[in-house]
């Protein structure tokens, strides 16, 4: 709301509000300005380009909006742009923190931060891992619906990484419903032995979802109730890095 706001306020008020309103008095009542200022700030918009009249007395996002996000775009970095709260998670957590990015039919790692133990994570930044056998992995595929995910496994084959590995349709359908559920994913060395992660979906600016973040640690220093106990932590991470990314919130889960 902008009604305590300065003019720049009420101005971006009403620009952000022009992605979902038309009318005049929609926008005004949405941004809390009078509908006075909320057309006197339209016509400044349409001046500048960033709003144009639909010739029925309401108005629309105009072309400059598009021209100025196609620029942004072309030199967003999802990586650069995650990294702070990645570090965050990190130092907090004192576990190795991981961002992937949904590649087809797997992730690939684009940021790591290693965790402050005796040991390093094999994993490397440019590295791809399957869907179903990682904790970031399973998290994207419980935002998809159980027919992207048959047909992601058709493609793929279920391949196992470990005894663990889940390698049959029926019980990775079963496993995402609690994933879904819970709201993070476990890798319980269903990837690679003797190493444990818990992920969580990350979403872009359509809000749709990217790929996630993730804490690994060896399996002998942290059991199955303790890593989960560090949920809350990711899930926060996770929804800082979404937002980060200009997602507004989370899909609904199907």
């Amino acid at each position: 709301m902008a009604r305590e706001g300065s003019s720049i306020d009420k101005t971006l008020a009403v620009l952000e509000a022009l992605a979902e309103h038309h009318r005049v008095t929609d926008i005004a009542a949405a941004t809390g300005v009078s509908k006075s200022t909320a057309h006197r700030i339209l016509q400044a918009l349409v001046t500048w380009g960033f709003a144009r009249p639909d010739g029925l007395g309401s108005y629309e996002p105009g072309p400059r909006i598009l021209t100025l996000a196609g620029r942004v775009m072309q030199r967003f970095d999802p990586a650069r742009q995650a990294s702070g709260a990645l570090h965050a998670l990190c130092e907090a957590t004192g576990f190795t923190t991981h961002f992937a990015i949904r590649s087809v039919d797997e992730a690939v790692y684009v940021d790591k931060q290693e965790g402050r133990r005796p040991y390093q994570m094999p994993s490397r930044i440019g590295m791809s891992v399957a869907l179903h056998t990682t904790a970031i992995g399973k998290a994207v595929l419980a935002e998809l619906s159980d027919a992207e995910v048959l047909a992601i496994c058709r493609r793929t084959g279920l391949a196992p990484r470990t005894p663990r590995t889940l390698t049959s349709e029926e019980d990775l359908l079963a496993h995402l419903a609690g994933v879904r559920a819970l709201g993070y994913a476990i890798d319980d060395e269903e990837n690679e032995p003797g190493i444990r992660c818990l992920g969580v979906a990350v979403f872009d600016h359509t809000g749709q979802v990217l790929g996630g973040i993730s804490v690994s640690t060896l399996a002998m220093d942290m059991d199955l109730p303790g890593l989960r106990s560090r949920a809350p932590e990711v899930i926060a991470a996770a929804r800082d890095v979404s937002a980060a990314l200009g997602a507004a919130t989370p899909t609904a889960r199907r």
